[in-house]
């Protein structure tokens, strides 16, 4: 999982982490994620030089994480700053350090890059635009790599089966075609389809046709697992999804999903939060089933359809740029 290290990849919502600090695991290093007294986001390793205690087990100091069992310090750079044993405590040996990390916050989310990070991460432009209100759904950890957790994403032919009523009818399991392109390490691709009318549970999407509404999707994969889409229904109403997954390690994911619309302000965001829960735990059933638990980035070893474009356009992007591990 080399490659992977230099790209960004989150790991909390921005508003799950305040005073306190947290553990996140990434690529199978565990972490600690702090915010100094100016509220800015750190990455450290969550292992103490010191014993191999969990940084996370203890609070932050300051501008500065403190262990919680032995009370030694730790700077944003992971340098060891205080040590309370020694009679001078700042007199700290210079092996005393822990691994630190790029962290930054971005679209709600705290993002940390192992590695210099090759590719910036997308910018949403209606993130502070009033006229849209966010909502933050899961995160979903599930027992499957990251790669399969975004391609399901991006699967068009699962939906009358997998989410009957919600998302697909299966009396319309036909994928119409859709226009792939890749630019360097996006994939971009464009579809309209029939969708599904709003449930009397869900009425969250801006069908005007309630018999069989078509759906504008617009979306972008940005390497290696981020997803951007944006959907409208012909009128001034859309909806934005930012998807993007955390690799626990090969085998484990964990998905981020920001939901932003311009409509039905007054509708309580439970109502979202709930309907992204229903399918995710739908499609968890499922992906959770396949083997590999990763996605075999070899295009021959699974058989494909012409409906399969963008699963194969998104294998070969990965390919392209090093991600196929």
């Amino acid at each position: 999982m080399t490659a992977l290290r230099t790209a960004w990849h989150p790991v909390t919502f921005s508003q799950e982490l305040t005073s306190a600090p947290i553990a996140a695991t990434l690529l199978d290093i565990p972490l600690v994620i702090w915010r100094d007294s100016n509220g800015t986001p750190h990455a450290s390793s969550d292992i103490c030089v010191h014993r191999g205690t969990a940084l996370s087990g203890g609070c932050v100091k300051g501008d500065n994480i403190m262990c919680p069992y032995h009370g030694w310090q730790y700077d944003a750079t992971g340098t060891c700053v205080h040590i309370p044993q020694l009679e001078d405590p700042s007199r700290v040996p210079p092996k005393a350090k822990v691994p630190a990390y790029q962290c930054v916050e971005r679209n709600g989310m705290v993002w940390v890059a192992l590695e210099t990070p090759r590719f910036d991460i997308p910018q949403i432009d209606e993130i502070t635009d009033p006229n849209w209100k966010w909502v933050n759904c899961g995160p979903y950890e599930w027992n499957a790599g990251s790669s399969r957790q975004l391609e399901n994403f991006t699967d068009f032919g699962h939906f009358p089966w997998v989410h009957p009523g919600l998302l697909g009818d299966p009396d319309r399991p036909v994928v119409p075609d859709c226009d792939v392109s890749t630019t360097a390490h996006v994939v971009h691709y464009n579809i309209v389809r029939p969708e599904a009318p709003n449930s009397d549970e869900f009425p969250i999407f801006a069908n005007a046709d309630t018999t069989a509404p078509m759906r504008t999707s617009r979306y972008e994969i940005h390497a290696p697992f981020t997803l951007l889409l944006r959907l409208g229904w012909g009128g001034i109403e859309g909806m934005i999804y930012f998807f993007v997954s955390q690799p626990i390690d090969k085998d484990h994911s964990r998905g981020f999903l920001t939901i932003g619309r311009n409509y039905n302000f007054d509708q309580p965001a439970s109502v979202i939060r709930d309907f992204e829960d229903v399918i995710f735990n739908q499609d968890k059933v499922i992906v959770e089933s396949q083997r590999p638990k990763s996605v075999p980035f070899d295009i021959t070893s699974e058989l494909h359809m012409k409906f399969d474009g963008v699963a194969l356009a998104y294998r070969k992007m990965m390919t392209a740029n090093g991600f196929a591990e």
